[in-house]
């Protein structure tokens, strides 16, 4: 982009090897909002995956983003085991009704075919027209919901508790199954031109479980199945606290970690240092509220909380962009960064002063 020193490639890659690059990375994950900038539905609008690649293409242009990112929607996940989407027409798709609903269901699970879902296919499309146009300048990231959280979407959020508290046998087959499918999926979208792989996994964190029960059954999944990945990971637990289990994360080797807003910045910048790279954390729902005054005092509280020494990638908390947030609150956030995030961060030594 304009007057930038560095590739988005070579500047997400500076930061994650924590080292200060031009400027501090910018990731806001635009990925329904494409949708708003085209005019279309959700539903429209994920139809075409052509038009969302370009779309990707120019939002990133627009707002000086350094990432494509070929997310779909969540749910893409669940449509493979032969799950219903509910469609919005200004919110992001949600999984219908689950599509496991006791114990024979989960003993007869197979891992889908993802050369034979056309939504999967849509987005391995995707990932390679956003590589034929950008090659090796612009990170492309992909997208798996872990094998721990996506039984939420498959089985819906409280017999799926019940079934990881008080059915071990049972909980380890679905274990088994999903995990190999998200191999699959993720070495997919790598093989298709994908640079690195999101992986999402919110009920890792103890915003909705507690770190033990965590350990006993989430981290071992997380630990058998991510080497099989062949690429880089970076674990995200969409807006859930990361902080008391950032121990645990840093020893799964991911090279990023996604944050949130209830995090204690300072804190958790002081112990991810030279081990994980942190990524976040604007409230993207508050966003929808701001002015670009109030998009500019929360980027640069960011900056001051963790920008120093790199390791340290600006982003929303959650992975989503919300459709009600203002274009111009996205220009601001983007102008803000460049205005106090380009490196050296002269004006820290002030606040440090005062």
């Amino acid at each position: 982009m304009a007057n930038d020193r560095m590739t988005s490639m070579e500047r997400v890659l500076t930061a994650i090897g924590h080292r200060e690059p031009d400027r501090i990375p910018q990731m806001l994950f635009l990925s329904l909002y494409g949708a708003r900038e085209c005019g279309l539905t959700p539903r429209e609008y994920f139809s075409d995956p052509v038009l969302v690649a370009q779309t990707q293409l120019a939002m990133r242009e627009k707002y000086s983003n350094d990432v494509l990112y070929p997310f779909l929607y969540a749910a893409v996940e669940t449509e493979a085991w032969g799950g219903d989407v509910l469609w919005s027409e200004d919110g992001p798709p949600n999984a219908g009704e689950p599509v496991l609903r006791g114990a024979e269901d989960i003993r007869r699970l197979t891992v889908p075919d993802v050369a034979r879902q056309e939504r999967l296919q849509h987005v391995l499309t995707m990932i390679r027209l956003m590589k034929a146009a950008v090659g090796t300048s612009v990170p492309i990231i992909g997208v798996v919901v872990s094998p721990f959280s996506l039984p939420i979407m498959q089985m819906g959020f409280e017999p799926y508790l019940k079934l990881l508290l008080t059915e071990p046998d049972l909980f380890g087959r679905l274990m088994e199954t999903n995990a190999a499918f998200c191999t699959r999926w993720a070495n997919a979208q790598l093989d298709a031109g994908a640079t690195a792989i999101c992986w999402f996994d919110p009920l890792a964190s103890p915003t909705i479980i507690d770190r033990k029960t965590w350990l006993r059954t989430g981290y071992p999944v997380a630990k058998q199945t991510m080497p099989h990945i062949r690429g880089p990971v970076a674990m995200h637990l969409a807006s859930g606290r990361t902080l008391p289990v950032l121990e645990d994360i840093v020893s799964l080797k991911a090279a990023v970690l996604g944050i949130s807003e209830a995090d204690d910045l300072p804190a958790i910048k002081e112990r991810a240092a030279g081990r994980v790279c942190l990524l976040g954390n604007l409230n993207a729902i508050d966003m929808v509220n701001w002015t670009p005054e109030q998009a500019e005092e929360k980027v640069k509280a960011l900056i001051r909380g963790a920008g120093r020494g790199g390791g340290f990638i600006l982003s929303d908390q959650h992975g989503e962009i919300p459709w009600q947030v203002p274009s111009e609150t996205l220009l601001a956030v983007a102008e803000a960064n460049r205005k106090w995030g380009t490196y050296p961060l002269d004006w820290l030594r002030g606040c440090d002063d005062a």
